[in-house]
């Protein structure tokens, strides 16, 4: 029940931060719903492999390279995904950093609820 809570919370900040931001589109809730779940898959399986063929490359940047990989993985949602485009690389990281942003915040709340 947690888990899908918690996929509901990121669909709804993806459809809000398509609302928001211009260069991000998605088309309808259940379009959200799906690149919630597409984003979540990805960041568990592919997201590990990015980070550790370019560590070197975030070692050197001292970790600013990761909102790249996070970017990289937004665009590999968007192509998978009919309903759901994004513009441009940094609209991808804008909407990555706000992604994270509001994600947190919502999971809060939900923390706090239960205590």
């Amino acid at each position: 029940m947690k888990l899908i809570i918690r996929l509901i919370l990121n669909a709804i900040a993806v459809f809000f931060l398509a609302h928001v931001l211009n260069g991000v589109h998605v088309d309808n809730y259940i379009t959200a719903v799906i690149v919630a779940l597409v984003l979540s898959v990805l960041n568990l399986l592919v997201k590990p492999i990015l980070v550790i063929l370019t560590l070197p490359v975030t070692i050197i940047t001292l970790g600013l390279f990761l909102l790249i990989i996070n970017a990289i993985i937004i665009f590999i949602a968007d192509k998978l995904i009919d309903g759901f485009s994004v513009s441009s690389l940094w609209t991808a990281i804008l909407f990555s950093v706000l992604l994270s942003i509001l994600q947190s915040l919502l999971h809060s709340f939900m923390k706090k609820d239960k205590k």
